[in-house]
């Protein structure tokens, strides 16, 4: 692990402060919409125009790429992205906002397109699997960082919108003057979406479920303790709860996945989702309750991603990960536009228990698609699956592909092991 934050620190420190901005900004939204008497409802699409951003900035940067340059490409979408953490307080209006929000996502698309790729590059084949560990912890500790951030200054003001400008025009620093070598470029063509649905119905409709998860729970937690009348420590202590559930968990799940049917652990860990929505929702409004339960659902949620790449995997040949891994993520980001605006009129028909209920609903129909899916056809055998490989929820294309290629690279070396112990 030295060796590879050797090679790769000045990538994951921009990364870290990366993810502070990002982190800060999204919960200091949730809070300032309030304080500015923006609806649940316009909320929502304040935060789903975030996901129609990221999505389009997943089909579109690549090409920005091939046509000037990470190094250019990586510049100006800093740029966009420090005017528009600006522009926020500025413009109060929600019309804005959720234009100002499908342009910060287009551009965090971008960047982390082009950071992945650099450490891609920088990584060989024997520590790839440590920098995703290393990428993936960085991610999470630069959100929960950002929640304590929040509490130091007042959300009405301009102060807390500055802080995550600077920062993020600070992240490009290290890594614009990184001396790692700019990589050649290049994705997989997806496949199209009755391929993939033939291969894996439950990889598919599962991501579908993921992203209306993941974009409901990131996106809307903030508009939730706002609207539940929680203070911005109470909010900051929530979010946090959420992202370190999905750090924490993301390892014993891991763990798991390689050594069940991961049917069956889907299906486990999506009732453990649903019960800890149910178990929020009767908690009413006291907050030991609902952070405990945050906690967990945050912890299912996130490995939840990288379970089901897995599981599509093992019924794919090695050159058709890549291919596979885009069509996940494209499902995954039209998920993630639709669920922020459902869980936001789900909290305008019955207030604040909305937000858990939805997040309930989708679990336990995801448990129940799951147990339906080991009625139709046996699980793969042992020696077919694949490795569980750690991995954001909220990532792009170039991720997903390094990790599909880490796991087939760490399974292929774990057979010849076995077969040279054999002989």
């Amino acid at each position: 692990m030295l060796a590879v934050l050797g090679q790769t620190w000045a990538l994951l420190l921009g990364m870290g402060l990366l993810m502070i901005g990002n982190g800060l900004s999204g919960t200091l939204l949730g809070v300032r919409g309030a304080i500015e008497g923006f609806s649940t409802f316009e909320m929502s699409f304040v935060m789903s125009a975030y996901f129609v951003g990221f999505l389009g900035g997943s089909r579109l940067t690549p090409e920005m790429i091939r046509r000037v340059g990470h190094i250019r490409v990586f510049a100006a979408l800093a740029s966009f992205v420090s005017a528009v953490l600006i522009l926020y307080p500025v413009i109060a209006n929600p019309i804005a906002w959720m234009l100002l929000r499908v342009m910060f996502g287009f551009c965090f698309s971008g960047i982390y397109v082009t950071a992945e790729s650099w450490l891609n590059n920088a990584s060989a084949n024997e520590t790839r699997g440590q920098a995703l560990s290393a990428y993936l912890i960085v991610q999470m500790m630069g959100i929960v960082a950002a929640q304590g951030i929040l509490t130091l200054g007042d959300p009405s003001g301009y102060t807390m919108f500055i802080v995550p400008s600077v920062l993020v025009s600070l992240a490009f620093a290290p890594v614009l003057l990184s001396a790692v070598p700019v990589p050649a470029f290049e994705t997989a063509k997806p496949m199209n979406l009755a391929q993939i649905f033939r291969v894996s119905p439950l990889g598919c409709v599962g991501m579908a479920m993921l992203g209306l998860k993941f974009s409901a729970l990131f996106g809307m937690a903030a508009v939730y303790g706002s609207l539940a009348g929680l203070s911005v420590a109470q909010i900051s202590i929530l979010v946090a709860s959420i992202y370190l559930g999905g750090m924490l968990m993301q390892w014993p799940i891991g763990w798991l996945s390689d050594r069940m049917d991961r049917r069956r652990l889907i299906a486990a860990v999506s009732l453990g989702g649903a019960v800890a929505a149910t178990v929020a929702v009767a908690a009413g409004s006291y907050l030991p309750i609902i952070l405990a339960a945050s906690f967990v659902i945050g912890g299912v949620a996130n490995p939840l991603y990288a379970l089901l790449l897995a599981y599509t995997n093992d019924y794919l040949e090695g050159d058709e990960m890549a291919a596979a891994s885009g069509s996940l993520v494209f499902i995954n980001g039209m998920g993630a536009i639709v669920g922020p605006l459902i869980v936001g009129w789900a909290m305008d028909g019955v207030g604040p228990p909305g937000f858990f209920i939805f997040l309930g609903a989708v679990f336990g129909s995801l448990c129940l698609y799951a147990l339906y899916r080991m009625t139709r056809r046996p699980a793969p055998s042992a020696e077919g699956t694949g490795v569980y490989a750690p991995i954001f929820a909220e990532t792009t294309v170039v991720a997903a592909e390094v990790a599909g290629e880490w796991a087939t690279e760490y399974q292929e070396n774990l057979e010849m092991e076995e077969a040279d112990e054999a002989r």
